[in-house]
This record gives structure tokens, C-alpha cells and sequence, in this order.
């Protein structure tokens, strides 16, 4: 009999709009270089590779992406990039790649679900990890998160609370297992602290690995509507019809993500206690506080000149850009359009990218 094997979803879907002007939906974050020698999708897929046999890795991302995907991971099989006719968030993500691949793999099989838009060091330690996630999925037929020790009071990241009884666990306990107890939405900064002190919270990665069996028996239960409408896609992937039917399925099923939609509800869900160095890059703040600073601690990338300037990041994307007597901003330069906010507020470019969908300047 054949040991399990091990499949590797990204999620690369998303538009990114917080990293705006450079981010957009026609190039969204994922395809760009943010840190490390390739696009956030490249530096993902090639650190999966070292577990992961490249016959094993699906892309799940937007028709739209389709061809964007193709160039820049040219190894990967064609059949292993899964389009989505629009975004519908994490769990119909999931449910899409299982439909495509239910009959490649056995019941027994270990379904790994990987954001695309992560920043990871310590690969080694991530690797493992990631192993120890596959094994205790394999054996305990449960649900396994990877958790990060948080460093900071975040409050754009989402916690997972874990629960330090080794009770049954065994081996797995002195390999990180936990059994995980609660999941907090991104907290406010009170909270945030509250979480940082009591010492049993973890960041949240958003990685996911169930064995293939498990993952059904959850949409069954939790998503019976989701689990109704990739029933139907699974029976069709290979009919004329499958556009078609893909389009109507994603039209009536809800947006929900796999944390609140099967996460929070199930029973036998464990976390690797890991600390790796990570970050769910999400805003211009974000990166500022992961690159390298000069002596002013300002991060300036391209034609800048900064005076009398501190704390701030400047990217400039071919024209100089001059800053005097500014402290703590983001300016950010593209070929359209140029952002200049309050460092500590780049969440709110959210509120940017609504204002021009409702006056339908869209395009930039």
C-alpha cells in the first residue's frame, strides 16, 4: 500500500487593493516583487517545492490571472493553474480545487491550503512545520492550522487561541501539536495587547492541511450548500457545459472564508505552534516595518531625495521624487497614479479604492 501523498493549494486569487497604485486588479499584489528575488506567487510556489512534488502544486486564482499565472510559474503543469470566474474568498476556493482534482488523489491524501501573498524565513523550520502538519492531519484525521508566536500587539493579523494541555497528544505535543481552542478576528490594539500577554494566542497564517476524506466531511457539514455545488462541478470538469456551470455555481453560492465557515464550527482542529519568521503582507505599513531602514529609519527605493525627512517610506517608480520636513509618510509612486498617506494608516486605502468603484473611475 502507498503512503499518503501530499497536495499543495495556493491561493493566489485577491486583488490586493492596499498595496494601491502598484497593486491593482488588472496586477494584483501576489504577481509582484514585494521582498526576495521573485513575484510573492513565485517565492511561494518555489519554497513548496522543497515538500511538495511540483506534479502536487495547484495555483487556485481568477480567470483573469489565467495567463499572468502561466508566465510566471512556466514549470507548473497547465492543468494545475484552477480559475475562478471571480472571487468568492477562501472556502470556494477550496471546494474549486477539489472538484479538479477528487479523482487524482485518494480519501487518505493530505489537502494543504496556502495563502500566496505571505513573506516567510526560517524556511527550514517552515518546512518542518509544515510536516508535522501533514503527519497530524494523516494520523488524527483532524484539521491543523500553523500558528506563529506573535512578536507585537498586531492588529491586522488573526489569532488562534491554543490550548497548552499535552493530554493525548503524545510525540505530537513535543513537536508543536496543540489542540486549537477559539479564533479571533484581526483585534483592536487593546486587545491585541490582552492576546500578547496571556501568552496562549497565536498569529493565524492561514494555512490549512486536512486529509482529503476530512475536507469533504467538513463541507458536508458545515457548507452543505458549497459541498451541493462542487458535487455537481466535480461530475463536470471535463463537459462542454463546465463554463457555464462553474458561472452559475459561483453566482448563487455565499463569499465565505474556511476560517469561519468550517474552522470555527469543527471539533477536532489542532495548531502547530510554530516561529518562523512570517507575515501576512497586507499594507504599505507592513512593508516598512520588514525592510531595511537608513539612519533616519526611512525606507526609499528609486529616485528619492529625502531632507530633513524621518520614519517614512518612499518608492519611486522612474520620476525623482523630493521630500523636506516630512515625517512618519508613504508616498508611492506607479505608472498611473501616485499615493501619499499618514504611515500607520495604509489600511484605509480600502476607502480609496471604494470611493473610485462608486464614481466609477476604474481606470486606475
Amino acid at each position: 500500500m502507498s503512503s499518503p501523498r501530499s497536495i499543495a493549494i495556493v491561493m493566489a486569487g485577491g486583488s490586493g487593493v492596499k498595496f494601491w497604485p502598484r497593486s491593482t486588479e488588472n496586477h494584483p499584489k501576489q504577481y509582484m516583487h514585494m521582498k526576495g528575488d521573485g513575484t510573492m506567487l513565485q517565492n511561494t510556489v518555489n519554497r513548496l517545492r522543497r515538500t511538495f512534488d511540483n506534479n502536487d502544486i495547484y495555483v487556485v486564482t481568477y480567470k483573469s490571472y489565467e495567463e499572468l499565472t502561466y508566465s510566471q510559474l512556466p514549470d507548473l503543469p497547465k492543468e494545475n493553474v484552477i480559475c475562478e470566474p471571480f472571487g468568492r474568498h477562501t472556502a470556494p476556493a477550496a471546494g474549486l480545487a477539489w472538484a479538479h482534482i477528487k479523482e487524482k488523489y485518494s480519501d487518505d491524501d493530505v489537502f494543504c491550503v496556502f495563502p500566496s501573498d505571505h513573506i516567510i524565513s526560517n524556511e527550514r523550520e517552515f518546512n518542518q512545520s509544515i510536516e508535522n502538519a501533514i503527519k497530524t492531519a494523516s494520523e488524527r484525521q483532524g484539521i491543523v492550522t500553523i500558528g506563529i508566536a506573535p512578536t507585537r500587539p498586531e492588529t491586522q493579523f488573526g489569532y488562534i487561541q491554543i490550548n497548552e494541555n499535552p493530554e493525548d497528544l503524545g510525540e505530537l505535543y513535543e513537536k508543536g501539536v496543540r489542540y486549537a481552542f477559539t479564533f479571533a478576528e484581526k483585534p483592536d490594539k487593546n486587545t491585541a495587547e490582552r492576546f500578547l500577554e496571556s501568552g496562549d494566542f497565536l498569529w493565524n497564517s492561514g494555512i490549512f492541511i486536512l486529509r482529503m476524506d476530512t475536507l469533504i466531511k467538513s463541507f458536508r457539514a458545515y457548507l452543505p450548500d458549497h459541498f451541493e455545488a462542487f458535487s455537481l462541478l466535480a461530475e463536470n470538469v471535463n463537459s462542454p457545459d463546465y463554463e457555464d456551470i462553474l458561472k452559475s455555481v459561483y453566482m448563487r453560492i455565499d463569499t465565505i472564508s474556511l476560517d469561519y465557515g468550517i474552522l470555527e464550527k469543527a471539533a477536532d482542529v489542532y495548531c502547530i505552534e510554530s516561529s518562523f519568521n512570517w507575515s501576512d503582507l497586507e499594507t504599505w505599513d507592513e512593508l516598512y516595518r520588514l525592510s531595511m531602514k537608513d539612519a533616519k529609519e526611512n525606507v526609499l527605493e528609486g529616485d528619492v531625495i529625502s531632507i530633513d525627512s524621518r520614519r517614512s517610506l518612499v518608492l519611486s517608480n522612474g520620476k525623482l521624487i523630493g521630500i523636506h520636513g516630512l515625517d512618519d509618510i508613504i508616498v508611492i509612486d506607479s505608472d498611473d497614479a501616485l499615493l501619499v498617506c499618514k504611515r500607520g494608516e495604509s489600511e484605509k486605502i480600502q476607502e480609496l479604492i471604494d470611493y473610485m468603484r462608486r464614481k466609477n473611475i476604474n481606470k486606475f
